[in-house]
């Protein structure tokens, strides 16, 4: 039982006449006598909590603030509804009345006999203050509300009625009929799941006076490049369907359904039906995944004491343990209170320490496992100084509760050759003593090793991940600068140190005999060793221009900086982001401006640098003996490597595009092409194709895909709305992205673009207080986030590195199983 008072904006209306009566009084009768005339008594309801039963039925209020006769499309919506409710399976079906009296929101009986109620009003005043109580009486008891379209324009003063709706339209939006794409986010609430993934309708599309992303769940968003928004068009977040649980019921609101047309659509109908289902409380569905205040964001661990790393090294990936455990490593850099030796000629130059922690979810407390001395510490300074080499990676064997197996991905100080400038890279494993948290450092296994030029600095890579089938991936960078390029492809072969080029990402990247700058894919054996899963991009035998030319190891070549990697095992499907080269703005002479880019790789292939970036744009080549003298333009789909570094085959397999890409300008930028499919690389004809996306100083990513755990009874784990969907950020935190992107799985292995996207920035939160500079991000078996913070400084640690956990806590679906109107479904 329930008792509503009189709405905000009824109580303002008579505090109003009764500061009137106030003021008459004084004025007209002895002061002795003045006192202020009674406010009215509270005008109260009672309503069965929840209303309605397992006779369910749906009210639909067409009531308008103007005369006149109905609209075209309100008597559509009416019809529509009403076939909705006759159809379908028979514990689904409900009863419709339709009436556009008022009163009946002042009906304690009726109102409280219905399931849901049906907003199908245009705007105005179209409630009294006694039947806006009674309607908040309603919602207060369980009740479900719909709103439609120009129901967003209805009780334009009342605050917890623009509360009911989520947001208000804009005075200047648009108003002609106009087709447009509606991005499908949530593919589970029964109003969207069974809808396209891109939505392409006729309709009328409202702006918003104030965005509600965050404070309601969105089902659904229009695409603003499909239409002509106008000028208070909302931007790549434009939320059109909408849903929340408010003020003790269910509210669900779409900003479709403004023409007649819409109700003859059979896509549309599903989406009404969904949405009079959950408010009628036949199903349940999360309407609370994307609410900003159902997430806390907790900092795990605090700063390292004076002198000692203690709890963190300088952040570099993270790894979580099937019982909770979180291990991440420190790539290699010092606190500023040890040396950093950059002279070649000092036995001790980069020497630095690479650190394994150790979070224990169950003691709230940090081991600092082992250190391995690495070469990794030359401070900071231009690309002939300072270096990204150090402790890169690490990951855990499958079977890590039996066996202890850590591998990791790091660059050993004793294989370093100072007078060739030589390093070597290595995998290798190690055994933890699990119930100590101590890493075993005699217990090393080298798994796979190869040379890596350390003269010039940058782009290591580190990542590793397994599939389910035993199988690991090795993420490796080019090792190579592109300030000799202008920025530009990174193909300078000049440039050298004894004879070793360092800006010529052919010898490495693009070389198929090099492991630089490729995803491997082997097969850990138990002894040590690998194998060569088939399905590689080579097997290491090939015969082609002479033999000798391939590597087995490798399953994708042509990138830049994979420093985060992430495998589906649920699909065995490689998601991998990596870093571009540092040309600001695109050149119609050399090529495409500075591109960070994610792929997602569902077979071995070429993902392009340094020949081609983004979706297939080129860049142009050079050799010598004039390398600042551009030559053509590479052929993406004939790619061939004819630098004088490469000791590997000239005909290289075609390039496949990438799923996104973007640039200090914008996202996924795309450009006229000439007849031979060569971009015009012109800025001001650029079309960017993902307009949520933008860089500057940007540092790509990678992060995982999220699979939720129906089984797990873990009250942290984030809800099944983000299931399936792929994270991707950036390094910063300013306009770069920090987003779960929805992807078509026809399209997404041939450089398809994300169909859907949902900004994270709100509940992995930005900012120097909270976790700025994204290391590494990874869900752990609890479904909790953990993520490293690097901290503000570069090539050390500080007081802002730590560990995070982003944790979910708002609640199961709605509403719960034992107020559906029918019982459990």
């Amino acid at each position: 039982m329930h008792l509503r008072g009189l709405s905000t904006r009824r109580r303002i209306r008579v505090t109003a006449v009764a500061c009137a009566t106030l003021v008459a009084g004084l004025l007209s009768a002895p002061a002795a006598d003045a006192r202020p005339a009674p406010e009215p008594p509270l005008t109260t309801m009672s309503i069965t909590s929840p209303p309605g039963g397992p006779n369910v039925r749906v009210l639909i209020f067409h009531g308008s603030a103007a005369a006149g006769d109905e609209s075209p499309v309100v008597n559509a919506g009416i019809e529509t509804i009403e076939r909705i409710g006759l159809s379908g399976p028979a514990d689904q079906r409900f009863e419709v009345e339709a009436t556009d009296d008022a009163s009946v929101f002042t009906s304690e009986t009726r109102l409280g006999g219905y399931n849901a109620v049906v907003f199908l009003t245009g705007g105005g005043d179209v409630l009294d203050p006694e039947q806006e109580a009674g309607l908040e009486a309603y919602m207060e008891a369980g009740g479900g509300f719909v709103g439609v379209h120009d129901a967003a324009r209805a009780e334009p003063y009342s605050d917890w009625f623009t509360g009911l709706i989520g947001a208000r339209p804009a005075a200047s939006s648009p108003t002609a009929v106009q087709r447009a794409t509606v991005e499908v986010g949530d593919r589970r609430h029964p109003a969207t799941g069974g809808l396209p993934l891109e939505w392409k309708r006729p309709d009328q599309w409202p702006n918003w006076v104030k965005n509600p992303s965050g404070e309601v769940h969105t089902v659904a968003r229009v695409r603003e490049s499909t239409y002509r928004p106008g000028a208070s068009a909302n931007g790549a977040d434009h939320p059109v369907s909408w849903c929340r649980d408010y003020d003790g019921g269910r509210s669900f609101y779409t900003g479709m359904g403004g023409t007649v047309s819409s109700y003859d659509e059979t896509d549309f109908r599903t989406h009404l039906r969904g949405a009079l289902l959950w408010t009628s409380r036949l199903v349940q569905a999360d309407c609370k995944a994307t609410i900003t205040g159902n997430y806390k964001a907790e900092r795990l661990t605090p700063a390292n004491q004076p002198g000692q790393n203690d709890q963190i090294g300088e952040p570099h990936g993270l790894v979580t343990a099937p019982d909770g455990r979180v291990l991440y490593i420190g790539r290699g850099g010092a606190d500023s209170s040890r040396p950093v030796i950059t002279d070649w000629n000092n036995p001790d130059v980069g020497k630095g320490k690479g650190q394994i922690h150790v979070y224990d979810p169950a003691t709230k407390k940090v081991t600092l496992a082992g250190e391995l001395t690495v070469f990794g510490n030359k401070g900071g300074g231009d690309e002939l100084v300072k270096v990204e080499e150090g402790l890169l990676g690490i990951e855990l064997d499958p079977r890590f509760e039996q066996n202890g197996w850590v591998y990791l991905h790091y660059t050993p100080h004793s294989g370093v050759n100072r007078d060739t400038r030589m390093a070597e890279r290595r995998v290798s494993r190690f055994t933890l003593d699990l119930a100590t948290n101590r890493l075993d450092l005699g217990s090393e296994k080298v798994l796979l090793k190869w040379p890596v030029q350390v003269h010039s600095c940058c782009h290591a890579g580190g990542g590793l991940a397994w599939d389910s089938k035993g199988n690991l991936y090795i993420a490796t960078g080019d090792n190579n600068s592109s300030g000799f390029s202008g920025g530009y492809s990174g193909n300078n072969p000049q440039p050298n140190f004894k004879g070793v080029s360092f800006a010529d990402a052919r010898r490495t990247a693009g070389n198929t005999h090099n492991l630089n700058g490729k995803i491997l894919r082997v097969h850990p054996e138990p002894d040590g060793t690998y194998t060569l899963p088939a399905g590689n991009l080579f097997t290491g035998r090939e015969t082609d221009e002479g033999g000798g030319k391939t590597r087995g190891e490798i399953y994708v070549m042509g990138v830049r900086n994979p420093a985060r990697i992430f495998v589906d095992r649920t699909t065995d499907i490689l998601y991998a982001g990596w870093v571009g080269p540092d040309a600001g703005e695109p050149s119609p002479v050399w090529g495409p401006a500075k591109y960070d880019t994610f792929a997602v790789i569902t077979q071995a292939s070429n993902r392009g640098w340094p020949y081609c970036m983004g979706n297939k744009q080129p860049y142009r080549d050079r050799n010598l003996p004039d390398p600042s003298q551009p030559l053509g333009w590479y052929d993406c789909d004939h790619p061939k490597n004819e630098s004088p570094n490469n000791d590997g085959l000239v005909n290289l397999p075609p390039v496949t595009g990438n799923n996104i890409w973007y640039s200090p300008q914008g996202g996924a930028p795309d450009y006229p092409r000439d007849a031979s499919g060569i971009p015009s690389y012109r800025q001001d004809q650029a079309t960017y194709r993902l307009p949520w996306l933008k860089g500057g100083g940007q540092a790509a990513m990678n992060g995982p895909v999220y699979r939720y755990d129906a089984v797990g009874a873990s009250a942290a784990k984030w809800p099944a709305y983000w299931d399936g969907k792929w994270f991707v950020g950036d390094f910063y935190d300013a306009d770069q992205p920090r987003n779960a992107v929805v992807m078509d799985p026809r399209t997404q292995g041939s450089g398809g673009l994300p169909v859907h996207s949902e900004s994270l920035k709100r509940i992995v939160p930005v900012g120097n207080d909270g976790i700025k500079n994204l290391m590494d991000w990874k869900f752990g078996p609890d479904g909790a986030l953990y993520i490293l913070d690097y901290g503000r400084g570069f090539f050390t640690s500080d007081a802002k590195s730590a560990l995070w956990k982003v944790t979910y806590r708002g609640g199961g679906p709605t509403p719960a199983a034992g107020r559906l109107a029918r019982g459990a479904q």
